[in-house]
Formats: structure tokens, C-alpha cells, sequence
């Protein structure tokens, strides 16, 4: 009974964590022609809205090597006008690839090099920022 109630407790502390974040779920690198598409899924569990978010993605071969780059705003902008707390948005990261790809078995590493919150308060990317790469 004890160890039931620790498990219970750890999971609801795990999850209050979780909570204050900006989850993303990076879906698997699809290529086409010149072009990488890797899906972003965005929910915001902060407790303010999340007016904009920039993201970097890097698109590794099996060896690690970087194939492709980019940056682009995901939030805020023209496309979208932020992200309320509790809502979720998807993105689809278009990749340009210069070089022909010598394998089409790529990694997408995602980061996020600015998250701007309601009031232009900068968010902490190393704690508001949670990226779940793809399986």
C-alpha cells in the first residue's frame, strides 16, 4: 500500500513538472526532392500565452553529420498569432537541402533559440521548453 501511494505521489510530482511547459513533438523526417519536412507538435501547458517561438532544426545523417538547417518562427508571425495556455498547433519545418542526400535515413534534432511570452517576457528555454524527439 505504501509503495502504491510513493508511485502515486511521484507521478502527480512528474506531473505538475511537466505541467509549466511548452511541449513539442517532433514528428519523423519526411524528403521530398530538394526538401526536408519534419512536423512540429506544439501545446502550450504554460500558464501565459506564448506569443512567438523560434525553432532550429538540424537534420542528421546516421553518421551524425548535419545534412540540412534551418530557422524559422513557429509561433507569432503572420501565420500564427501565438499559442493560448491549454491549446496545442501544429507546424510543419521545411528543411532545404543543397546537396544531393546520399540516404534518406535522417534525424531531426530541434531546438529553440528564442520563446517570447505574453507581455514580451523572454521564457527559459532550458526549463519552459520540453522537445520530444521522434521514435
Amino acid at each position: 500500500m505504501k509503495l502504491k501511494f510513493a508511485l502515486v505521489a511521484l507521478g502527480a510530482l512528474v506531473g505538475l513538472r511537466c505541467t509549466a511547459q511548452l511541449t513539442v513533438l517532433v514528428g519523423p523526417v519526411k524528403v521530398s526532392g530538394q526538401k526536408a519536412v519534419v512536423s512540429l507538435a506544439l501545446k502550450n501547458d504554460l500558464r501565459s500565452k506564448v506569443e512567438s517561438a523560434r525553432a532550429v532544426v538540424f537534420l542528421l545523417d546516421e553518421r551524425g553529420k548535419i545534412a540540412g538547417q534551418a530557422t524559422q518562427w513557429v509561433l507569432g508571425g503572420s501565420k500564427t498569432n501565438g499559442l493560448m495556455p491549454g491549446a496545442t498547433n501544429a507546424f510543419n519545418f521545411v528543411v532545404p537541402i543543397s546537396k544531393p542526400l546520399l540516404t534518406t535515413n535522417l534525424a531531426a534534432k530541434v531546438t529553440f533559440s528564442r520563446v517570447v511570452l505574453e507581455g514580451n517576457k523572454l521564457a527559459d528555454i532550458s526549463k519552459d521548453v520540453r522537445v520530444t524527439p521522434s521514435r
